[in-house]
């Protein structure tokens, strides 16, 4: 039983660690891509905050295959009239990195 209990907090700690690494992670990639320019994560500025995008895509299925193409190839009239930019110094796992990290901010 005692066992059980500390296996338990084991893999609640790690499963922590790893969020809080992605966290990290997806928001040092958006400052080093530059997405901080046009982005923040709580209020628009070029381009709409992060936990907006996070609010419009919640529960969709294809939220992130979407967004990853959107990073990649640019997209237009989701958020208004100004377009986003195609952003081809993002790599493809980069935008999956990033993507996962937007749609997990509140």
């Amino acid at each position: 039983m005692k066992r059980n209990l500390m296996m338990v907090g084991v893999v609640a700690a790690s499963a922590f660690a790893s969020q809080a690494a992605m966290a990290d992670a997806g928001l040092d990639l958006a400052k080093a891509k530059n997405c901080m320019a046009c982005h923040a994560v709580a209020n628009k500025v070029v381009g709409p905050a992060y936990k907006d995008v996070a609010a419009k895509y919640a529960g969709q299925k294809d939220a992130e295959a979407k967004l990853v193409t959107k990073v990649m190839k640019g997209g237009s009239g989701v958020w208004g009239a100004i377009p986003m930019p195609a952003n081809p110094q993002v790599s493809e796992a980069e935008a999956h990195t990033l993507v996962k990290w937007v749609l997990s901010q509140k």
